[in-house]
């Protein structure tokens, strides 16, 4: 499957014992991939790679566990090859017989994955991933209430209450997430293999996914409000874009509009609500964030390659804008690319 050119079906697997809360919260995080970044700098309108889909037995109308009335999309003989199918937290005690009550979607399970499906299961829902004989011999995670019933029913799976993500089986084609939100990770992790750590970092910005008691600023994006309606504005702005590691870009950016600077600062600031000097700040940040995340070059030489040469003033001027010393920056979402780089990977 080409993944530039097909959409990515993932099968939402809906019963009456699901938590309709993980069910939809993956399902928006997902259908919002690429389309709400776009949508938050001003892009073009973009389609998600992700086509998520809630699926039943008979896809009629049911209610959740958690009472919630929910409609699914397809039933299963109407989706019966997902690339991925996800199973949501069940709201079931540990011990529940999964075969007994939910043998239809053990079978179009299997059935599924004997068709080259990705399996990933939520918290409690790796119970029914279980009953479906998939995990002998794999690592494995869950709710830690679950894990000590889970590891005497199934004795062949090796039960990791401590793991918040486990990528496992043939193919890697397993990913199981443990405990409370770490419905969070399960989702960025598809988005890392299916579309791109890069999309998956960016949509754990946009949701605060994983937040812990970190300021909203530190997973803002610096640059959103995509181009100004002024053309010239605009064009300034695509070439600070290429060109913000330039010794004098507001100089330059000047020259390029040839109007005098009082008048260029004047009509920046209508245009973008910001200075131009504040603009090319917020693209430097930014470049920074990435570089924090992904790469292992110091903070000095981050703040040089952005172009600042004073790297105690790229340090508060950091500090001031993410929340965050860029030290504090990397040790917080550094361990998070690297998570979604090794998903991406394992396909």
């Amino acid at each position: 499957m080409s993944r530039a050119q097909q959409r990515v079906t993932v099968g939402l697997l809906a019963m009456p014992d699901v938590s309709s809360a993980t069910l939809y919260g993956i399902h928006e995080v997902l259908a919002g991939t690429r389309r709400d970044w776009q949508m938050l700098h001003g892009g073009a309108p973009v389609e998600s790679p992700f086509r998520p889909v809630v699926v039943s037995r008979d896809g009629q109308p049911l209610q959740a566990g958690n009472g919630v009335r929910m409609a699914p999309e397809a039933s299963f003989a109407e989706l019966p090859r997902p690339d991925v199918v996800c199973i949501t937290d069940i709201m079931l005690s540990p011990g529940s017989d999964m075969q007994a009550l939910y043998a239809e979607e053990i079978a179009w399970l299997r059935a599924a994955w004997a068709h080259g499906a990705t399996l990933a299961s939520a918290c409690s829902g790796a119970m029914l991933l279980a009953a479906t004989g998939l995990l002998d011999g794999c690592e494995a995670t869950s709710h830690w209430a679950y894990c000590d019933h889970l590891a005497r029913e199934h004795p062949r799976t090796r039960w990791n209450a401590d793991r918040g993500l486990v990528v496992t089986g043939p193919q890697q084609r397993l990913v199981m997430a443990g405990s409370g939100v770490s419905w969070h990770m399960l989702a960025l992790a598809l988005i890392a293999r299916y579309a791109s750590p890069e999309d998956a970092m960016r949509m754990a910005r946009i949701h605060l996914l994983n937040v812990n008691d970190i300021s909203p600023m530190a997973y803002a994006s610096l640059t959103h409000g995509g181009r100004a309606d002024d053309p010239l504005i605009a064009r300034c702005q695509l070439w600070a874009a290429d060109h913000y590691r330039s010794a004098s870009p507001v100089t330059q950016m000047v020259e390029m509009s040839g109007l005098a600077e009082r008048t260029f600062k004047r009509r920046f600031v209508l245009a973008t609500g910001m200075s131009p000097l504040d603009y090319v700040h917020t693209l430097r940040l930014e470049e920074a964030k990435q570089m924090l995340e992904a790469t292992p070059l110091p903070v000095e030489a981050i703040a040089v390659e952005v172009g600042y040469q004073d790297a105690s003033f790229f340090g508060r001027l950091f500090k001031r804008q993410v929340h965050l010393s860029p030290a504090q920056y990397r040790r917080r979402f550094a361990p998070l690319d690297r998570q979604l780089r090794q998903a991406a990977r394992a396909a």
